[in-house]
């Protein structure tokens, strides 16, 4: 364990290699961001293996062991096979008595075009002047999520290799590419490998989301799950000018049951949905008071006119602790131009409820087939429903007192000079369940990328402040971590 005067004297000494090295840094990840790694497009499948075979080799250029292991194909819905690109799993270890960090991220990205909708081209890493001349923000696809924020780490370990000093903790990876696809493989490759390759793991870090704000940082503690459910009704298309008017519609059915669902207010309707919701304590609303959160902002950010909730714990809240439910869309219905004067025989209405914990999917399952049955019964149709739950992730919820979280913290203080927001998501990031289930060890999310970074979407960017200092809070973290032991 070092004394803080020698570990400021390092720290500075590491903060200005990563100021002096930033042109290499934004040239490895304008290599990394020109591979098309999208893992959703079969087509592009040997482009995210060849993403995996760079990231391998950056791994193996810092002297860590690299196992790329395979995890052979999967089937697409057409019938053919297609290889799934291997998991890398990397060691970087030099002292027995130090803490073992584990860090996931992955270098697949979402599908993007140019005529999408972006201003350059999604696969050219291009930096353009922000807003405010200051910000100079770097364009393309997986910038951000999450091509950056993996190289970021590999750079301030790189920082220490440079320097020549000693490494403050071991350092594993495990970097996948199939992550946008829904992480196929990985839950079994994590299970396999608990008792060894985690065996001596101490920490797990994800740095794949984002800040709730364009200026301030932020770690999360949390993240929703999620159940998705089809309700179906009906049998066979009929003729509305022979039938209509006679006859239980599937849709009129469907509407009904889709309106019961949740109120004007955004209350979902379904009984015993928010008895096992948490009560709120005084200590977690004094952590929505500090949280710095602009809803012109946001609503500037997300394109939206009016939130349900007009003050910022309300919003925060209904997003991250409550949870909430959302109307998808109808399989089965007319939905071309024009008009079809068809009754349509077997509707599907798709919805999802984003769960918070201490909710068990199990029981939110029955409650909506008990809900749902209860409407239609009162209905007295003669029509089919059928009630399905095809998808189900479980929320994620960490401690904030964690040293590790105050670690983080103490990191995020040096170098932004302020402490970090204390955020939930209000998605669902399974991954930080799936680790923390199964390892039983302590997870972070450490974020680096602004709100307005626009994962996913059109014109995704990080900007080159984010990126550097965001390399330096890894650094910062891994002296913090050593402290710890």
């Amino acid at each position: 364990v070092m004394s803080s005067s020698s570990s400021s004297v390092l720290e500075t000494e590491i903060f200005q290699y990563i100021d002096v090295h930033q042109s290499d840094f934004i040239e490895e990840l304008r290599k990394w961001v020109a591979v098309e790694s999208d893992s959703v497009q079969p087509h592009l499948r040997k482009e995210v293996i060849q993403m995996m075979g760079l990231a391998a080799d950056r791994l193996a250029a810092l002297g860590a062991t690299v196992n790329s292991v395979n995890l052979g194909s999967h089937q697409l819905p057409d019938g053919q096979d297609l290889p799934l690109p291997p998991v890398i799993l990397g060691e970087l270890r030099r002292d027995a008595h130090n803490p073992t960090v584990c860090f996931y991220g992955h270098v697949d990205v979402q599908p993007a075009k140019k005529e999408d909708g972006w201003k350059t081209d999604p696969y050219t890493l291009t930096e353009i002047n922000g807003a405010c001349l200051v910000v100079r923000n770097l364009y393309g696809r997986g910038a951000t999520d999450n091509k950056g924020p993996v190289l970021a780490w590999i750079n301030a370990v790189e920082t220490f290799k440079a320097l020549k000093l000693a490494m403050p903790v071991n350092f594993k990876f495990v970097i996948e590419g199939m992550e946008e696809a829904g992480s196929l493989g990985l839950e079994k490759l994590l299970e396999e490998q608990n008792q060894g390759f985690f065996s001596d793991v101490d920490y797990i870090v994800i740095s794949d989301n984002l800040w709730l704000s364009n200026k301030k940082p932020a770690l999360t503690y949390g993240s929703r799950g999620n159940a998705c459910f089809f309700v179906e009704c009906g049998d066979k298309d009929l003729h509305s000018g022979t039938f209509g008017g006679i006859i239980h519609e599937p849709m009129t059915d469907l509407m009904a049951l889709l309106d019961s669902l949740v109120d004007t207010t955004g209350r979902i309707q379904i009984p015993g949905i928010y008895d096992s919701v948490a009560a709120l304590t005084e200590e977690e609303r004094k952590l929505y008071e500090l949280i710095e959160f602009d809803l012109e902002e946001h609503k500037n950010n997300s394109g939206v006119k009016k939130f349900l909730y007009g003050t910022k714990e309300e919003i925060l809240l209904h997003l991250w602790r409550y949870p909430s439910l959302s109307i998808h869309g109808i399989e089965g219905a007319f939905h071309e131009p024009g008009i079809k004067t068809v009754i349509p025989a077997k509707v599907i209405g798709k919805f999802s409820i984003r769960q918070v914990p201490h909710m068990d999917l199990s029981v939110v399952k029955q409650q909506v087939v008990e809900h749902l049955e209860g409407v239609f019964s009162k209905r007295n149709s003669p029509n089919k429903l059928k009630v399905s739950m095809p998808l189900g992730a479980k929320p994620w919820l960490a401690d904030v007192n964690d040293p590790l979280y105050k670690a983080a913290r103490r990191a995020i203080k040096r170098v932004f000079g302020e402490d970090p927001d204390f955020i939930r998501d209000g998605s669902t990031v399974p991954v930080a369940r799936m680790f923390q289930t199964i390892t039983q060890k302590s997870v972070i999310m450490l974020p680096i990328g602004a709100a307005d970074d626009g994962e996913h979407s059109q014109n995704e960017k990080i900007s080159r402040h984010n990126y550097i200092e965001g390399t330096k809070v890894f650094a910062a973290f891994f002296l913090e971590i050593s402290k710890l032991h």
